[in-house]
């Protein structure tokens, strides 16, 4: 049956147009339970159980499906994920309404419709002839839509009439809308609340845990007093944005001072980038990420940034005194040069919350259901909720979800989400690093897998069209211990004119991954593997990672090839690109390729490839610095894992050796080629990389600490900052020139993607490279992927797609590469810092010579290079009283008593892990050497009272 839609649509020029839409109705579209009788033969098959008894309700004692309206799906979402709640019927019209208002909990309802467990069925109720409404003359579309709703559900209960006795089933409607639900009951449809029904389910009471709590009126506190304005009304807020009255920016909490924030100002003025806010009404509900609307307070509220660190341990929510105590702290006296624009939050443009990990700080109050969670995210304030598993939850890492934040609460309402396990277990705390930096590391879809190739997998004709055959030559790869996915090799031989040929072969990722299937799709959105210290997260499935794109020794791979002809000094004469097929000679590592080069008695054709790469990498190096290229430093770490506990038990910095920057050469060589010929050819559309020059503000600390030592570095340039380093040189202290690269790395800006027709500065201030980009790691970088796309179509061995040249679409996709780049970074850090805590924890309580690299008014962070390990040494503790600091920021140093601190000075610290605070356990350090009475702590390694709370543990659990 074929019905019209009409409806008019404004166009740019002002006139209005009538659209007609065809939409077909059908008669085959089955209601989708096992053992209907009437859907016998239906497209589409039965979904639904033909007994759901896993649900004991007291509400309907009767079998029953649940069909739930679009405010339930998209506010109960974690309670519908919960496996206790199966046979859901997912109406089309909920699923648009749904997809419309939230992309991430359409993606969740459609993991769980593909989920043959959870039995949620979507039905087409919108092309079903008998359940199909047209919208009434003065009905909006919500009513329209709240009305077809309720007709698929009464158009169920007569449908499913016709079973057999015996499988008769009902269908409840679930609404939280008061007046849809007494429409429903009107019209005789079973219809309850998702709180009246789930409190009804006897044998699953931990589902009430998971409700979300909807209406913030209905959950204030009890006599609460207002303790924040009101948020303005979103058309207010954009007024007042538009006339300049507020300003709209994204709202960044402080880690070390709850009660700081800065908005990042959205706007192209230079000027008030960022506002400082400061209290806690002033930050009025806002949470880390949220994008909010301030408005400036007059000059003479300025205020400065606190330098005071301040946690939020209250567990009284009603201290309102207390906290305004606490701000009186953070006003000190400042001088005007330290006054910044100051505001408040005045609205809520979009809340950016997601679900946090974290602990239970279980209330003090014996029967209490209510508790506070401490998420384990510093910027996120606690969050109230109510739970009857407090005691099960005690000493686990749980995920709890934001559901609101009332006026008179101090803190905002959520519910529990999720039970990760105990706190301290690697598997756990691994899970709650991953979530926490919103690290995609889901098991791949059948979907994505569906489109890896089938094995046994062997090169065709077809994939030999536009491919040059490279297995002749010598090739080889040269990567870390244990490294599976290979995306690279090199290759050097003399041509019969007496110059060079070097190749540099990269996995062809892209012949496997075509654009826009699943497979792309998912490859996209991880954007990078991330390497953690036992785990890597793909970026693709394995069976490509580490098998057909990964170019181990002795078997055909595709590649993409970069071929130069280069004299011996280096000089490139001519460079070409080629899809190929390579056979690598030799897998080795970087210890191994460095053998065979310095050994004397191997001359094969491998030793001998290797040793002209390395000549001529040393030539490539040395033009790059001269041209200005930075060689910085920073300490990276190296656990050696126990093989049977897998727990670290020795901890080293890496080693770098020449072979390392050998192959370093020439991947960026390679780089640098592919950007030069990408942007040739699609000058507005080439993914590149760039590295913006630093303010010269950021290198103020750099300059200060190398005077305070004597040594003068310039930063006017990059060439300028590089040749002041190298010279900065102490015969009497080696280490210093490390700590001073290792300082320069600090001042540095971020590198990032972007697209070429969006951005007229190309330059890598890193490399001293006018034009860069990302082509060399395919396997492990999205980036690649595409500037693999590009330079096929550049050299005619591929097609284009629409996608490749919409600079819009590619500018939103380099958005989301540096963000997972960044968070990778981060997961990264955040492993290493873990399985430090782990080592120390096994180690028990060390002192090591330590470096400091910061002077801070009340600390000094130090570097320890045994370990690669930084960490902050405290002179102000609880219950301990305060010595004479005197600090002083130009110099820098820190006069603690008669002893005075300076950058880079030499001392001792005792290292040792803190496991006071189970949510935060840190490796807490102590000043040995210099010995300052009262401040120093002795060498002795026996006292052990700083991990208290875990022998008490111990011996609970004997």
């Amino acid at each position: 049956m074929l019905k019209s839609k009409t409806f008019l649509k404004k166009t740019r020029a002002g006139g209005v147009m009538k659209i007609v839409r065809e939409h077909y109705l059908r008669d085959d579209i089955g209601c989708g339970a096992s053992g209907c009788a009437a859907c016998d033969g239906a497209h589409e098959g039965p979904v639904l159980e033909l007994q759901p008894l896993d649900r004991a309700s007291s509400l309907c004692p009767q079998p029953h499906y649940l069909l739930p309206d679009t405010n339930v799906l998209l506010h109960q979402i974690d309670v519908l994920e919960d496996p206790a709640i199966r046979n859901v019927i997912v109406l089309q019209t909920v699923l648009q309404e749904v997809r419309n208002r939230s992309a991430p909990v359409y993606k969740r309802i459609r993991d769980m419709t593909n989920n043959q467990e959870k039995h949620f069925y979507t039905f087409t109720n919108e092309h079903h002839r008998e359940t199909y409404v047209e919208q009434l003359q003065g009905e909006n579309s919500n009513d329209r839509n709240d009305r077809a709703i309720r007709v698929a559900a009464k158009w169920y209960n007569e449908h499913l009439k016709n079973m057999s006795a015996e499988n008769r089933l009902q269908v409840i409607f679930i609404t939280n809308d008061r007046k849809n639900k007494e429409k429903a009951i009107e019209e005789g449809i079973p219809a309850f609340t998702c709180e009246e029904y789930i409190k009804s389910l006897t044998a699953n009471p931990e589902l009430i845990d998971r409700l979300a709590c909807l209406s913030e009126e209905g959950n204030e506190i009890e006599s609460g007093k207002t303790i924040f304005s009101e948020h303005l009304p979103l058309s207010k807020l954009q007024q007042g944005i538009k006339s300049g009255t507020y300003l709209q920016g994204t709202f960044r909490a402080s880690r070390e001072n709850y009660l700081e924030a800065t908005v990042w100002v959205h706007s192209d003025d230079e000027e008030n980038k960022e506002i400082l806010l400061q209290g806690l009404k002033n930050l009025n509900r806002a949470i880390h990420e949220d994008i909010v609307a301030v408005e400036l307070l007059p000059k003479h509220q300025w205020v400065a940034p606190s330098s005071v660190v301040l946690q939020d341990e209250g567990q009284n929510e009603d201290d309102i005194e207390k906290e305004e105590e606490r701000e009186r702290i953070l006003k000190t006296a400042v001088n005007e040069k330290m006054l910044k624009p100051t505001g408040r939050v005045v609205g809520i443009i979009k809340r950016n919350w997601r679900p946090y990990c974290g602990m239970l700080s279980k209330s003090d109050i014996k029967e209490s259901r209510r508790h506070l969670f401490t998420p384990a995210d510093k910027r996120i304030p606690r969050i109230r909720i109510e739970t009857r598993q407090a005691s099960t939850l005690e000493g686990r890492r749980i995920i709890v979800a934001v559901d609101g934040w009332p006026r008179n609460s101090r803190y905002p309402n959520g519910h529990f989400v999720k039970n990760l396990g105990e706190v301290g277990d690697k598997e756990t705390e691994t899970e709650v690093l991953l979530l926490e930096h919103d690290v995609p590391h889901q098991a791949f879809s059948q979907a994505v897998l569906s489109f890896l190739p089938k094995m046994p997998w062997s090169i065709t004709e077809k994939d030999m069209k536009n491919r040059e055959d490279l297995r002749h030559l010598c090739v080889c790869s040269v990567d870390p211990p244990g490294c599976t996915d290979i995306d690279d090799a090199l290759h050097c031989r003399e041509l019969e004119n007496g110059n060079l040929e070097v190749g540099v072969h990269i996995a062809d990722v892209s012949h496997f991954i075509r654009p826009g299937n699943a497979l792309d799709q998912e490859s996209a959105r991880r954007g990078t593997t991330v390497y953690l210290c036992e785990k890597r997260i793909d970026m693709v499935p394995e069976l490509l990672s580490s098998n057909l794109c990964s170019l181990r020794s002795n078997v055909d791979r595709l590649a993409f090839s970069c071929i130069w002809e280069m004299t011996h000094n280096a000089e490139i004469l001519k460079t070409r690109f080629t899809k190929s097929v390579i056979n690598s000679k030799a897998s080795l590592t970087y210890a191994e390729a460095q053998m065979r080069i310095d050994s004397a008695a191997m001359n094969d054709n491998i030793t001998t490839s290797l040793r002209g790469l390395n000549k001529l990498a040393k030539i490539l190096k040395k033009g790059r610095i001269e041209k200005g290229a930075l060689t910085l430093s920073s300490p990276e770490v190296r656990f050696h894992m126990d093989s049977e506990t897998h727990d670290p038990i020795d901890l080293q910095t890496k080693e770098l050796r020449e072979t390392n920057s050998m192959v370093e050469e020439f991947m960026l060589l390679a780089n640098i080629s592919v950007a030069k010929k990408i942007h040739e050819e699609f000058s507005e559309h080439a993914l590149l990389r760039k590295h913006p020059a630093p303010p010269p503000s950021n290198y103020e600390i750099l300059v200060k600490a190398a005077k305070s030592k004597n040594l003068e570095i310039k930063t006017d340039t990059a060439k300028a900052l590089a040749d002041s380093l190298d010279r900065a040189d102490s015969p009497i202290f080696p280490y210093l020139n490390t700590l001073l690269r290792i300082l320069a790395t600090r001042c540095m800006m971020q590198a990032v993607y972007f697209c070429s027709g969006m951005d007229n500065d190309f330059h890598h201030y890193g490399l001293a490279s006018p034009i860069y980009t990302h082509f060399t790691s395919p396997i492990r970088r999205y980036a690649d992927i595409i500037v693999h796309r590009l330079l096929a179509v550049a050299i005619g061995a591929d097609c284009t797609y629409p996608e490749l040249t919409d600079k819009h679409k590619l500018a939103d996709l380099c958005k989301n590469l540096n963000f997972r780049h960044k968070m990778a970074q981060y997961a990264q850090r955040a492993s290493v810092a873990f399985h430090t805590q782990l080592f120390f924890k096994s180690k028990g309580i060390v002192s090591e010579e330590a470096y400091i690299l910061f002077v801070r008014k009340n600390a000094i962070v130090v570097l320890i290079p045994k370990y690669g390990l930084e960490g902050t040494v405290f002179f102000e503790e609880k219950d301990k009283p305060n010595p004479r600091l005197i600090y002083d920021d130009e110099i820098p140093s820190l006069k603690i008593e008669d002893t005075v601190f300076h950058v880079f000075d030499k001392v001792k610290v005792k290292i040792m892990l803190d496991s006071s605070n189970l949510q935060h356990q840190k490796i807490r350090m102590s000043l040995v050497e210099p010995q300052i009475p009262g401040i120093s702590v002795s060498a002795d390694t026996s006292n052990m009272d700083i991990n208290e709370p875990e022998r008490k543990k111990k011996k609970l659990q004997k």
